[in-house]
């Protein structure tokens, strides 16, 4: 697939997939039109060699695999891990705030959001919502789930104007529990209405069943029990600059790296167990039954192969390439970067190193990734964090303590990353796909004698 066709679909799969259940979702419709089956996991599975599956948990995670022709106990398995969370606003389930007869909602911040840019943005919702549907043939008493995504501006987070604080632009800090909960309108002022409290599960459910039945008169009536929702940037994905250099969305991190893994194995040969893992969870610390610090990948593996000496003699000849974007050196703020570790936005992918193995890369896994960049004619590039500042983390460290293979951080320069758009080369991207590509499709070996 070449550079252009290959951004653009990257920006149509952003766009489609604005929570961790959507990306799943849009991912699901990839591999089923590639001729993928779904394994439910509380059913037994029959796999032949040669066959391409998936496995999907709490709807936000998938592992998706082709079954190699060749026996794993001699090959091995190649592995790419992503996430499909991004930091965010999530909302409270007692959400309805009503000052001064505007109605808002109350929000959590999800992971680390650098929360400045979310200020006077068109924001909408989407997210999973559970519910009961009333007066259909099949009774609706047990509880359905389903997805929505409202698409349109709903709601908006206004900054205050700099007139009431003249320390703006030097010395503004935001309160998340005052500052930030979103307004979605103005209220009623109707003699007949004062007082009255709008109550947000019935709005959604409003919009659910607006969203699943259109306006079809004889549409079930819906009870809404809970949900998992979240705000979002309404503004679509674009390529910008002046060159177009750059990619400019929203939930790069790291709806970026799935969608480069998705497209490697969906064009992966069936001849070496392949398999890529999305979870989800990762930007508050992965521990979850669909976190990478969870169950999910090892219970698979398991299932997958049952015998432990067997498992083990696989897992000791693959290899895990944690795909998840890492920091450009910003011309603004270069001193923020290790001087000899800079990496450029447009150069290639970059190899993720850290000390105390915040990053899981070593001198072994680094060396087989910058053998396959070479394969494919990929320049790569090398990120340290300056030794006076932390370090972030990724699935990688966690899902090699987990299940005990070889691993790598590797990933794509970006600017202002958790910003509510971060800003990507239209060159990485796809250069990473090559190299995935590359990798899932090598029969060379993945141990270094």
């Amino acid at each position: 697939m070449k550079r252009d066709q290959y951004n653009q679909q990257l920006l149509d799969f952003i766009q489609q997939s604005p929570t961790p259940f959507h990306a799943v979702e849009t991912m699901k419709k990839a591999f089923d039109s590639a001729g993928f089956k779904e394994l439910p996991e509380e059913q037994s599975w029959d796999l032949t060699a040669g066959g391409r599956y998936y496995v999907i948990r709490n709807s936000s995670s998938i592992i998706a695999f082709v079954m190699g022709k060749q026996p794993a106990v001699d090959t091995g398995i190649r592995l790419v891990g992503a996430h499909t969370d991004s930091p965010c606003l999530k909302i409270k389930p007692n959400p309805e705030l009503n000052k001064k007869n505007y109605f808002q909602l109350g929000v959590e911040v999800y992971g680390g959001v650098l929360l400045n840019p979310w200020f006077d943005r068109d924001l909408s919702i989407a997210g999973r919502v559970v519910f009961k549907a009333t007066k259909t043939s099949k009774g609706g008493s047990t509880p359905q789930q389903a997805l929505i995504n409202m698409k349109r501006p709903v709601a908006v987070i206004p900054s205050l104007a700099i007139h009431l604080d003249r320390e703006a632009n030097s010395n503004r800090t935001i309160n998340p529990q005052t500052d930030i909960p979103p307004l979605l309108f103005k209220g009623n002022t109707d003699d007949k209405n004062v007082g009255h409290k709008e109550d947000f599960r019935a709005l959604l459910a409003r919009e659910l069943k607006k969203e699943l039945y259109g306006e079809k008169p004889d549409s079930p009536d819906m009870t809404v029990m809970d949900y998992d929702l979240f705000f979002y940037d309404c503004q679509p994905p674009a390529i910008t600059g002046l060159n177009e250099d750059f990619i400019a969305s929203a939930r790069l991190d790291n709806l970026l790296s799935c969608y480069t893994g998705m497209q490697a194995l969906l064009e992966s040969d069936c001849d070496v167990t392949s398999l890529l893992v999305c979870n989800d969870h990762e930007e508050v610390g992965s521990t979850s039954a669909s976190g990478a610090n969870g169950p999910m990948l090892k219970s698979f593996l398991e299932r997958l192969y049952p015998d432990s000496e067997e498992r083990s003699r696989i897992l000791s000849q693959s290899l895990l390439v944690s795909t998840d974007n890492a920091h450009g050196i910003h011309p603004n703020y270069s001193d923020k970067h290790d001087s000899n570790h800079g990496p450029i936005i447009n150069d290639g992918p970059v190899i993720k190193i850290n000390a105390n193995q915040s990053y899981a890369t070593n001198s072994v896994t680094s060396s087989l990734f910058r053998h396959l960049c070479e394969q494919e004619g990929v320049p790569v590039q090398s990120f340290v964090n300056r030794t006076d500042m932390g370090c972030g983390s990724t699935i990688g460290p966690i899902t090699a303590a987990n299940i005990g293979v070889q691993t790598l951080d590797v990933g794509v320069p970006t600017f202002a990353m958790h910003s509510i758009r971060e800003l990507a080369g239209v060159d990485d991207a796809h250069s990473l796909f090559k190299v995935l590509k590359g990798f899932y499709n090598t029969k060379n070996s993945l141990v270094v004698a």
